[in-house]
C-alpha cells in the first residue's frame, strides 16, 4: 500500500510538470497595445533620450499545411534620406542608439504638445530651443488673452520615424515625422464650450527637428524646430 501511495504521488508530480511547461510559459508572440508647428501643428483649434539597426517584426512559423500568410514589410526606423546623416550620427556618437531616440522622441513629443496646451513655460523652456520657445509663448499669451483654454488630448501616435539627419560637428540634428491623433477642444475663461469634441480625433502629421550638442556631456536632446508634413 505504501509502495502505490509513493507511485502515485510521482506520477501526480510527473503531470503537473507537463502541464506547467505547456500552459506556464509566454511564447513570446504576445502582442502589447501600442497607442496609435508651432501655432498651426499644436495650436488645433476645431473653430478656428533616444540610437541602431532598423526593426523587424519575427514572423510565427507557419506549422500547418495551408498557404502561408504573407509577413508584413519590417517596420523602418528611418527613410533612406536619412541614412547618410544617421551614418555620420553614429560615428560620433557610438552609444548613440536609434531605437531608444525614436521612443525618446515619441515621449517627447506628448509632453511637449501637453505643456503648450496647459501653458507650461517652465517645462517649455526645458524641452525647446530658445527660438521654439519663444513662438510657443507667442501662441499661449495670445490664447490666454482671448481667455482661451485647451483641453486638446493626444489619442495616439500611429507611427514616429526619421525623415532626415545631419551632423555638423558639434551639433546633430535629426527630424522625425509624428502621425498621430488629436482630439480639441476650445472652451472659453468660464469652461464654455467654443468648438471641438474630444470623442472626434483629428489625423495630425507633424515634423519636428531635434538638436543636440554631441560633444556636452548632457544627452538631451531639445527641440530645435516644428512644421508640418
Amino acid at each position: 500500500m505504501t509502495i502505490e501511495i509513493v507511485l502515485l504521488a510521482l506520477v501526480a508530480a510527473f503531470l503537473g510538470l507537463r502541464l506547467y511547461s505547456v500552459l506556464g510559459k509566454r511564447t513570446g508572440h504576445e502582442q502589447e497595445h501600442t497607442p496609435r508647428n508651432v501655432e498651426n501643428s499644436l495650436d488645433k483649434r476645431p473653430s478656428d533620450g533616444l540610437n541602431g539597426n532598423d526593426r523587424r517584426e519575427t514572423p510565427i512559423p507557419d506549422i500547418t499545411p495551408a498557404a502561408a500568410t504573407p509577413v508584413p514589410a519590417p517596420t523602418m526606423i528611418y527613410d533612406a534620406n536619412a541614412e547618410s546623416g544617421m551614418r555620420a550620427i553614429l560615428s560620433a556618437d557610438r552609444n548613440f542608439d536609434t531605437g531608444r531616440f525614436v521612443d525618446g522622441a515619441k515621449a517627447a513629443y506628448g509632453m511637449i504638445l501637453e505643456a503648450f496646451w496647459k501653458g507650461d513655460r517652465e517645462e517649455l523652456k526645458e524641452l525647446c530651443d530658445d527660438d521654439v520657445y519663444e513662438s510657443f509663448l507667442g501662441v499661449i499669451e495670445a490664447r490666454e488673452k482671448n481667455g482661451e483654454v485647451l483641453e486638446n488630448e493626444l489619442v495616439r501616435i500611429e507611427e514616429a520615424r526619421i525623415v532626415d539627419a545631419s551632423y555638423d560637428r558639434p551639433m546633430a540634428r535629426i527630424t522625425v515625422q509624428f502621425d498621430a491623433d488629436i482630439a480639441a477642444v476650445v472652451k472659453d475663461k468660464d469652461g464654455k464650450l467654443i468648438g471641438g469634441s474630444l470623442s472626434d480625433a483629428v489625423e495630425t502629421h507633424d515634423v519636428w527637428t531635434f538638436m543636440r550638442d554631441l560633444s556636452s556631456a548632457s544627452p538631451a536632446w531639445v527641440l530645435d524646430e516644428t512644421d508640418e508634413a
